[in-house]
């Protein structure tokens, strides 16, 4: 069994001591995000863990626990999102050479290897034009050589809570605009590549219906069964996990987090209704309770 953690929030950053808690106590509760009065106990025991994916913005506060997770044999890969972004679109992440010095701590202590970038989402807007976003790319790819030889891609994706939140932005009406109808978007594709592959780095997509490999972008899988095989030196799944997006590729695992407490306050967020909203339930976390919100 694979473990995420978390497509819905990020634990690392700031809920590091519930999952060291719940590592200790060798399971966790999780609620079905679409109806709460069903619940799943998961294992947490090392036996029963094939891999923990790790989703974060800010590995730091997880940092202390990575020596005693390695002493009980927890295989674990971190996938780091890293754009850069200020607020209005990302207020509350790291400054950008904050993340940046975290990567490549992180790095030198599970080894590149084990880590993949997430340039994701990629918003089109006021000061986020293509050249806007390949410049970006450039210096942050150039930060972090050597720090890891993988990079995700994937474009924002406009749910109705998100355009909602876009459009109250200043100039909201030009973040509106889908990056997928943008007549550079080949161009943008292609120079990202381009950029990550001077830098050592293999770049492909998540969840994308349009197939980019011509432009050096293939599909890609963010929970990467290949990937972790070639790690971790044993069999994972290669079928797609039936529970994501219809264009996701990843292989099945188990989410152990819940919607509606990450903190970071992204505007972008499809798993959060609001920044207040993730407030409010991160003032009912208790680090000693099975779920990560009181059932």
């Amino acid at each position: 069994m694979i473990i995420s953690a978390s497509r819905r929030t990020d634990i690392p950053a700031f809920y590091s001591q519930w999952l060291r808690n719940r590592l200790e106590a060798g399971f966790c509760m999780v609620p079905n995000p679409f109806n709460r009065n069903q619940v799943t106990r998961v294992s947490l025991l090392p036996d029963d863990v094939d891999a923990m994916v790790l989703w974060t913005r800010d590995p730091r506060p997880i940092m202390p626990l990575l020596d005693g997770m390695q002493r009980l044999h927890y295989r674990t890969v971190f996938l780091l999102t890293l754009n850069a972004y200020t607020a209005p679109l990302e207020p509350h992440s790291p400054p950008q050479q904050q993340a940046v010095a975290a990567f490549h701590q992180l790095a030198g202590r599970i080894g590149p290897q084990c880590l993949t970038w997430r340039y994701d989402p990629i918003v089109l807007g006021p000061g986020l034009e293509v050249d806007d976003h390949l410049r970006r790319f450039a210096q942050l790819a150039r930060e972090l050589r050597g720090a890891t030889a993988r990079v995700k891609i994937s474009m924002v994706d406009l749910y109705r809570k998100t355009r909602r939140r876009l459009s109250r932005m200043s100039q909201g009406e030009r973040f509106l605009v889908d990056p997928i109808t943008s007549a550079e978007l080949p161009d943008l594709v292609r120079g990202l590549s381009e950029l990550a592959n001077a830098n050592g780095m293999e770049l492909s997509t998540c969840a994308e219906e349009q197939d980019f490999t011509s432009l050096g972008a293939p599909p890609g899988r963010c929970i990467d069964a290949e990937w972790l095989a070639g790690l971790f030196g044993r069999p994972f799944p290669i079928t797609k996990d039936k529970g994501q997006r219809r264009h996701c590729w990843c292989a099945p695992s188990r989410d152990i987090g819940m919607t509606d407490t990450c903190l970071h306050g992204c505007t972008y967020c499809y798993a959060t209704r609001s920044h207040g909203a993730a407030v409010a339930n991160h003032r009912r976390h208790d680090t000693m309770s099975p779920s990560l919100l009181p059932l």
